[in-house]
């Protein structure tokens, strides 16, 4: 018996941390300041480190994201001496390969955080070295990443060739390089010209430095943009009368375009609106694949209260996660029925204002008779308050008991939840009965979905272990 209740404790334990690790980023959110979301999130992972060990390594498999995945990297790596050599060598791996997958800027500040911290054991320095040698372009990163790389050079002592040294650690005394990304770096000190043939954020250096106009800099510079300089930069473009800067919206990751769209006017958005929708409906056609239009009838309550304006640092992204939620969701139903917490009907104009009626768009929500119910919502149901775990519990005991599978009668309850709850160590959840997953992106949905049915407690550590098991033989062998 106790051995079942540690398992049962020991299945919410990671359920818990999983859920932290793709909504937290140690950021203030609405209801908790970045002080408390840091302190509450150290904590969970130093106790996953410390009592779950396999299965805190196997959590970087999952869809967690890149803030925690670093941090989740540099306790392994801290901590290497504690294991064996054949556990070094399967979480070498998932290390190895989560770096593949994180954004270079963010590996590059985990090295300098190592760096700070001291730790270059044989391990450290390894997983430093077959990084940077995977680089693809190592003079790209050595231009626009300059400082970080030459931290990374001296803290792992890794041998560097061609020109590579003269340009990180002796560029004056090189009158000219062979290296043509190195050449044009070293003549933008002194030719307006070569500036534009450098990466975007390194010539906005030099553009300030040669007192460049902004509109010239940008009208010159855009080719050398990436997709998401070009969607960040598109409307301060617009305000300069640059319009060479132009982002395709359809090939924008969903969720980062549904937070584009909501930072526009309310006007903007409705003159613009079959750009947006088109947009929108494609990047989320996209995501569904193949399994467009495979989920039957599905209802989503989709939370647009006031506490989705989020915070100064994630302006706006619980509501990001729900408009995105909306048109992925579309793609994936044969009928589809959204319900906002506001009551409006015009999803490209919402906006976070109200209180939280979660209990009453639920009803709602059920009289639809869906097969699968959506709540998007980061559960600080307030109008009234406790009605929706009411409304949930009520439906769970009495009117579907054991999730009858009659037609008719069987209903697929998900709450997703954008928001970390520094106060409780996990996502904010509705009720017992209903099973609840954070989500950051949700492109992730289609996934989180089928990971929240751990959350209902009917599927045990065993198969909770087996199915991380799968998402790291998965995650290992795919192609980065």
């Amino acid at each position: 018996m106790s051995e079942t209740f540690a398992d049962l404790v020991a299945c919410e334990d990671v359920l818990m941390f999983v859920n932290a690790a793709i909504t937290s980023t140690g950021q203030r959110e609405f209801h908790h300041g970045s002080g408390e979301q840091r302190l509450s999130l150290e904590f969970l992972h130093e106790y996953m480190l410390e009592n779950y060990r396999d299965m805190y390594a196997a959590v970087l498999a999952l869809d967690v994201n890149d803030h925690n995945a670093a941090i989740m990297i540099r306790n392994l790596l801290v901590r290497a001496g504690d294991v064996g050599v054949e556990r070094r060598r399967e979480e070498g791996r998932l290390i190895a390969r989560r770096l593949e997958r994180m954004p270079p800027q963010r590996v590059y500040r985990l090295f300098r955080d190592l760096r700070r911290l001291g730790v270059n054991n044989r391990r450290t320095r390894a997983v430093i070295r077959d990084w940077m040698a995977g680089r693809r372009d190592p003079a790209f990163d050595s231009v626009k990443y300059r400082t970080a790389v030459k931290d990374a050079v001296r803290h792992a002592h890794l041998r560097l060739h061609g020109e590579q040294p003269s340009f990180l650690f002796a560029p004056s005394g090189v009158k000219a390089f062979q290296t043509p990304l190195y050449e044009q770096w070293r003549r933008a000190h002194y030719e307006q010209a070569a500036i534009y043939e450098l990466p975007y954020t390194v010539a906005e250096g030099f553009a300030a430095k040669h007192k460049i106009p902004r509109e010239v800099f940008l009208e010159r510079i855009q080719h050398r943009m990436t997709r998401l300089e070009r969607l960040r930069m598109q409307e301060s473009a617009r305000e300069a009368k640059v319009e060479a800067v132009r982002a395709d919206l359809g090939e924008m990751p969903l969720t980062r375009l549904a937070s584009y769209v909501l930072a526009l006017p309310l006007d903007d958005r409705a003159r613009r609106r079959a750009e947006l929708t088109l947009a929108l409906r494609t990047a989320a056609r996209r995501v569904a694949g193949a399994a467009r239009g495979s989920w039957g009838r599905v209802t989503a309550v989709l939370d647009d209260s006031y506490s989705t304006l989020g915070s100064g640092e994630k302006r706006r992204r619980p509501l990001a996660v729900a408009l995105a939620a909306h048109y992925l969701l579309e793609a994936l139903a044969k009928e589809y029925t959204p319900l906002w917490t506001s009551g409006r009907t015009d999803e490209l104009l919402v906006y976070p204002s109200g209180p939280t009626p979660l209990g009453h768009r639920i009803i709602d929500a059920l009289e639809t008779g869906p097969e699968r119910l959506l709540i998007v919502s980061d559960g600080w149901d307030n109008a009234p308050p406790g009605l929706a775990a009411d409304v949930l519990r009520v439906w769970r005991t009495r009117l579907d008991p054991g999730h009858r599978r009659a037609p008719g009668q069987r209903v697929m309850i998900v709450h997703l939840n954008p928001v970390y709850d520094a106060d409780g160590f996990d996502v904010r959840r509705l009720a017992p009965g209903v099973p609840t997953a954070g989500v950051r992106d949700a492109e992730d949905l289609p996934t989180l979905v089928e990971f929240a049915r751990f959350a209902e407690g009917r599927v045990g550590l065993p198969k909770l272990r087996a199915h991380l098991s799968d998402r790291t033989a998965r995650f290992l062998g795919e192609p980065a």
